[in-house]
């Protein structure tokens, strides 16, 4: 009788652990496929952008002056969510050379690809290369997107492992910004004579590629600790600076000069003001 009295206690206990563990397991899979949406929303504004841009004669000053406020949003996101994210888990010094080392990673990789014909990829002009002009820049444009996007993408998996929630500020920070760099880059495009399925093919591809790195963002590092996560963060966050020092301001100084920091400014504004309210 002793024993079974005490066996329905334990076996509560075994019951209660295993349904916490289905729970816990349930809502991992859930935040992985919000982590993975969320992403997509972020690269569906790359093909609203290339719409726009392909299909519509937007003036060259107009897709500068998105592309400075875009540059503002992120650089202002990157500042208030993801760096300060990093310091409070990591530290200034794991926080700094994390930032260095994505950057560099960034700046490497893009070298390589400027080699290929990527340099002018968010260029809106005639500066982008045909297939004719040099051979295979096709292609490095290509993976030039992909490696601008999924840095940030990345950045919306662990901003739930940072909050437990997605961080709505990153999200619109990030959609505001891909949508400049979608039209000006489509428009190089269609001005270097690509036809519409390789525009629309590659940002639909990065679009969803964008969704997958969300949610490895979250999968992959979910077992980690908060120090590794803060790192990656970092990382990511120098790689995205990088890229928008060296692929969109460029655009946005050619057409709007004097009045591409004031762009800027504006951009870097809107992102700090949804930051704030929504801390």
């Amino acid at each position: 009788m002793f024993f079974y009295k005490d066996y329905p206690s334990s076996c509560t206990g075994v019951r209660f652990t295993l349904h916490v563990m289905v729970i816990s397991k349930e809502r991992a899979v859930n935040l992985g496929f919000e982590a993975a949406f969320w992403g997509g929303v972020g690269g569906g504004a790359l093909i609203l952008g290339a719409a726009i841009g392909y299909l519509v004669t937007v003036p060259t000053r107009v897709i500068a002056g998105v592309m400075a406020f875009g540059s503002g949003v992120l650089i202002s996101a990157l500042s208030f969510e993801l760096m300060a994210e990093a310091f409070n888990g990591a530290g200034i010094t794991a926080t700094a050379v994390g930032f260095l080392l994505g950057a560099v990673f960034y700046a490497s990789a893009n070298r390589v690809l400027v080699i290929y014909g990527a340099k002018h990829r968010k260029r809106s002009g005639t500066q982008q290369p045909s297939e004719e002009e040099k051979p295979g820049s096709g292609a490095a444009i290509a993976i030039g997107a992909l490696l601008d996007g999924i840095p940030e993408s990345i950045v919306i998996g662990l901003s739930i492992l940072h909050g437990g929630a997605v961080s709505i500020a990153v999200v619109v920070a990030i959609f505001l910004s891909n949508i400049p760099e979608g039209l000006s880059s489509s428009a190089g495009m269609r001005a270097a004579g690509r036809p519409a399925f390789f525009v629309f093919g590659i940002w639909s591809a990065i679009a969803v590629t964008c969704g997958v790195s969300a949610f490895a963002g979250y999968a992959l590092f979910d077992q980690f600790s908060p120090f590794v996560i803060a790192l990656t963060t970092a990382v990511a966050a120098g790689a995205m600076l990088t890229m928008v020092v060296d692929t969109m301001i460029p655009e946005a100084f050619a057409s709007t000069h004097n009045w591409t920091g004031l762009l800027a400014v504006l951009g870097y504004l809107t992102s700090f003001a949804l930051s704030a309210l929504s801390a």
